[in-house]
């Protein structure tokens, strides 16, 4: 006799809805394994034949933090091609390398957690380069056609499972997680929400993560809008991912609960599905869920929800059927046509912001190459590992010839010299040591250590000389001559070690503060540990943070930077200085910039460069915009950290290979007194980004100059039931082969609320020869002219006129029609049937949004505990009212005033806490329509103000 084939478990079967077999699966799993299902790191049931499963994998712009893969450029300058079928391709080439990689390695996850959608509101935000845009029109469009890319064209299987990144309005990495944004309801409604709603919305998105801060004082990993909006917007399950160690900060920074267990049952219940938090360590975060539901905080129902949402994703990838998963066998990796792919993006990613006629450069032309990015291939913290690489300067030896083409970067040469009459020496080590910071491929780079297999600084009577760099604020790096960084290990010790500045704690940086002891003497500080730098017997080591530990050094100049460059560009045809930033410094993840000026020893370099040479190009390679003055330059470009062909697709432009089309995908402001606060959110009444900016920016939201020209003719505006149709065509009428942006705008003409100055509703890049024409046709739902109505709490389409304008950028516009449209009337606030709910204002002043409780609900507080006021328009008491009830809590005074007069006030002493609201009246009569203000002084905090009578 043979034994029976035991018969399929229905979660093997294929033939059944993902569901059902779902459905099955969970009265399988045990309490113990589904609770251990919660933690990133999910275990293997091997009983059941399930392997372990994690959620996260970096990729970006790539392949991130698993050693080799194809590099493309950073999302800012995705953003910058505004190209949405150039960056599907890039999600399809990115997601296959993917599929390729866990082949060899099963480290490599499929949950890839990007893109960014975050909106870039803030040029100074740290993490700009991981945005697309500040308008959240063109950071949908790139979002959704890079999560169709990554998530391949199968009706049931997916290629990857692309989570968002980081709902919701996060813009600042100062305070990331105990800050707290004050969202008002149309700025959420209008600006943070809606890049994240249309990309969702579009179908390809597995789930999001929200972000480390707080909105209206509730932490976004207890934040009811997961409930109430991320999920009403699509019938899909949806994975939510905490982001990294934030579910201990509601407990440890934000201290918003008091308990682990309560923090972990509320993130839960929010809709947090997986537990991002200790590493690969799962224990503290399964105790906590245990703890949770002994305190029945949590029950098993909401531990299946949540176990369900992550095997949703894990069906849909095709773990539960390899026979028929279409992408089982995808192993494209580093393929002709990736590295093809690299080099367009590069190329569409660059931006012409000025030209005088110098660009593209004539044949023959002789060349000084300058500046401290004109030999560098910048990574990012979320980029991969380069396979190729091309800098400027290897891009135009190769386009230009090495013969024509002159080098000078412009470091400042020095050497250290100490107390003794000694100088700082790097001793000279085998070429072939080995690399021993960490194995290619960690899960996490944060983890990586410095080398300590190489000796330590010594000093001597002669020294070396090093390479100095000033990258802005006084951050120095230093350089040995064999192009290795130095930088401070574990053990204390400074060494010529590191390929480049890196890590989470940047281990190569430097401050010189000039010494109180000395005259002209320098103390040297490591900025990674804190520590200053002494000469010991041992070696040079940092020491402790006091200031009498220090060696002083004195700085012996070799040579200046400018001096080399302006050798170089004194016999040069053209000078091209490449300037920018490097990623890991100032401005980076947990690190916001303080200024948007180019740093001074970059100026210096500039300045030089320009006296010598007027024929001088700079190039700005960068993570985000800078305020530099283009007067007197002839031409001008910018171009994210472009990837593993930047170099190549740098040299093609200036050559007029290819016709720059890239177009700037946020504003670029002229000064800093043009930025708001940092903290900031409200961009309509802190008149933010291209939207509301009244000044007049260096250069606007949507500018790029071509090498070519084109005409725009013959605007036509078709009206239709729920939608408009608008069309023009465009011509090129120069004699290159060029790409061209064309961009429609909006603006609601005579509006009764602050509207966007023009605002972008479509947009298409499309390439044309010398002589041709295309037909460009957009269709305008009449939803997108809608506003949120915060008197009735939805989005209203106001009657009126409003412009159609079609333009090469936000300020370029070229042709332009007005439509008037039925739209509904506005109504008075019906107060009193519904009264006012405090966060549901039309202006404020010194006012910010609070939680009303810690799961639902907005109030208001003056900012600081001092005073503010709040104004709603046009109220209706109707026949008449006889006195408020007003919903308050903490202490203070609130002023209630009609039309400018006021009519009463409360008194409230101190309550147990923020959320012991108590019910406080006032007596007044009023009729009729009026405006409402309200005056409030003290640490109080308002919810709700009724009306009665």
């Amino acid at each position: 006799m043979t034994a029976e084939t035991p018969p399929m478990p229905p979660f093997r079967d294929a033939s059944l809805p993902f569901a059902k077999r779902i459905d099955d699966l969970l009265t399988r799993l045990t309490l113990e394994e589904r609770v251990a299902f919660l933690h990133q790191y999910a275990p293997p049931v091997e009983r059941l034949g399930i392997p372990a499963f994690r959620t996260g994998q970096e990729a970006l712009h790539g392949v991130a933090w698993m050693g080799p893969a194809t590099v493309f450029p950073q999302a800012v300058g995705l953003g910058a091609t505004w190209n949405a079928e150039l960056v599907r391709r890039i999600g399809e080439a990115v997601s296959s390398e993917a599929r390729a990689m866990r082949a060899r390695d099963d480290r490599v996850g499929l949950n890839v957690w990007s893109p960014t959608v975050n909106l870039l509101r803030h040029p100074l935000w740290g993490r700009n380069e991981e945005g697309y845009s500040e308008d959240p029109a063109l950071t949908a469009a790139i979002a959704t056609a890079y999560t169709r890319g990554l998530r391949g064209d199968h009706p049931v299987y997916w290629r990857t499972a692309p989570v968002l990144k980081h709902w919701l309005a996060h813009n600042n990495e100062t305070s990331r997680d105990t800050s707290s944004s004050s969202v008002r309801p149309r700025v959420l409604h209008e600006y943070d929400l809606r890049a994240f709603r249309e990309t969702v919305e579009a179908g390809s998105v597995a789930g999001v993560m929200p972000a480390y801060n707080l909105v209206n004082g509730r932490p976004n990993h207890v934040s009811p809008y997961l409930r109430e909006h991320l999920r009403a917007w699509t019938d899909q399950e949806l994975l939510v991912c905490s982001d990294a160690g934030a579910p201990s900060n509601l407990v440890d920074s934000e201290h918003y609960f008091a308990t682990h267990e309560e923090a972990t049952a509320a993130a839960l219940l929010a809709g947090v599905d997986s537990f991002t938090d200790h590493g690969e360590d799962g224990s503290r975060i399964t105790a906590r869920v245990r703890g949770a539901l002994e305190r029945g905080l949590l029950t098993e129902a909401d531990i299946d929800t949540a176990v369900r949402r992550q095997l949703a994703v894990r069906f849909r990838l095709g773990e539960f059927d390899p026979d028929l998963d279409p992408y089982a066998s995808t192993g494209e990796f580093d393929t002709t046509a990736h590295r093809a792919l690299a080099r367009e993006a590069a190329e569409q990613a660059i931006v012409l912001l000025k030209n005088d006629g110098l660009l593209p450069l004539r044949p023959g032309v002789r060349l000084a190459v300058v500046g401290l990015l004109a030999d560098e291939c910048k990574l990012d913290w979320y980029s991969g590992t380069l396979i190729h690489r091309s800098t400027p300067l290897e891009g135009l030896y190769e386009r230009f010839g090495a013969e024509r083409v002159d080098f000078a970067e412009g470091v400042d040469r020095v050497r250290l010299r100490t107390a003794s009459g000694r100088y700082l020496a790097v001793p000279a080590v085998d070429d072939t040591a080995e690399e021993t910071g960490g194995a290619e491929g960690a899960l996490d780079p944060a983890l990586l250590v410095g080398r300590t297999d190489l000796p330590p600084l010594t000093a001597d009577a002669v020294g070396t000389e090093l390479a100095l760099v000033d990258w802005g604020e006084g951050v120095l790096t230093l350089r040995a001559p064999d192009g290795r960084y130095l930088s401070v290990a574990d053990d204390g010790f400074l060494r010529a070690s590191a390929d480049r500045p890196g890590g989470w704690v940047v281990q190569e940086t430097f401050r010189l503060e000039p010494s109180a002891s000395h005259r002209g003497g320098h103390l040297l500080k490591h900025l990674g540990t804190g520590g200053y730098v002494c000469v010991a017997a041992d070696g040079v080591k940092v020491a402790g943070r006091e200031a009498g530990d220090a060696e002083i050094f004195e700085v012996e100049f070799t040579e200046r930077g400018e001096d080399a460059v302006a050798r170089v560009a004194a016999s040069a045809d053209v000078v091209l200085v490449v300037a920018g930033n490097d990623p890991h410094i100032n401005g980076r993840e947990t690190e916001d910039r303080t200024t948007l000026r180019l740093p001074a020893h970059q100026v210096r370099l500039l300045d030089a460069a320009r006296a010598a040479n007027p024929d001088t190009v700079l190039a700005l390679v960068s993570a985000y915009p800078y305020a530099v003055d283009p007067t007197g330059l002839p031409a001008l470009l910018w171009t994210a950290h472009g990837g593993q062909a930047a170099g190549t697709a740098l040299a093609g432009v200036l050559a007029g290979d290819v016709s720059p089309g890239g177009r700037l995908p946020q504003t670029w402001y002229a000064t800093d007194e043009d930025l708001p606060g940092l903290l900031d959110y409200d961009v309509i009444g802190g008149r933010q980004t291209y939207l509301y900016f009244e000044g007049t920016a260096l250069f606007p939201f949507g500018h790029g100059l071509s090498y070519a020209s084109f005409a725009y003719t013959d605007l036509r505006v078709r009206r239709e039931a729920a939608a408009l149709t608008v069309s023009c065509a465009v011509t090129n009428t120069a004699t290159v082969t060029a790409d061209e942006v064309v961009q429609l705008y909006t603006r609601a003409v005579a509006p009764s609320v602050p509207r966007p100055r023009r605002e972008l509703a479509a947009h298409r890049r499309l390439r044309l020869a010398p002589g041709g024409s295309a037909a460009v046709t957009f269709e305008l739902p009449l939803t997108a002219l809608e506003f949120w109505d915060v008197a009735h709490g939805r989005r209203r389409l106001e009657p009126g006129a409003y412009d159609l304008l079609v333009g090469a950028s936000s300020e370029d516009i070229r042709l332009g029609a007005t439509v008037e449209l039925d739209g509904e009337p506005g109504a008075f606030r019906p107060v009193r049937e519904r009264g006012l709910d405090a966060a549901d204002f039309d202006e404020q002043h010194g006012i910010e949004i609070v939680d009303r409780t810690k799961t639902a609900g907005d109030a208001v507080t003056p900012a600081d505990g001092g005073a503010g006021e709040l104004l709603y328009r046009e109220c209706d008491f109707g026949a008449g009212v006889t006195g408020a009830v007003i919903e308050v809590a903490g202490e203070g005074v609130v002023e209630l005033s009609l039309d400018g007069k006021p009519i009463a006030d409360v008194t409230l002493s101190g309550t147990r806490g923020p959320y012991d609201y108590r019910t406080l009246t006032a007596a007044f009569t009023a009729g009729g329509v009026h405006d409402v203000r309200l005056g409030l002084r003290g640490p109080v905090r308002l919810a709700h103000v009724g009306f009665s009578g």
